[in-house]
């Protein structure tokens, strides 16, 4: 089964690889996990305040 990608360049949801001659990024979260250990770089790159 396929999963949905999001095309970096414009914006479109689809299932494959390759669009706008770039490639796609997976359009779903990483799984939750309470130890995760880069969360703090993630929000600190989103520009979201570290509590």
């Amino acid at each position: 089964m396929k999963k949905m990608n999001k095309c970096v360049s414009c914006g479109e949801y689809t299932l494959e690889e390759k669009h706008c001659e770039e490639k796609t990024i997976s359009a779903h979260p990483p799984k939750y996990n309470p130890n995760d250990r880069y969360a703090k770089y993630r929000r600190k790159a989103k520009g979201i305040a570290d509590g």
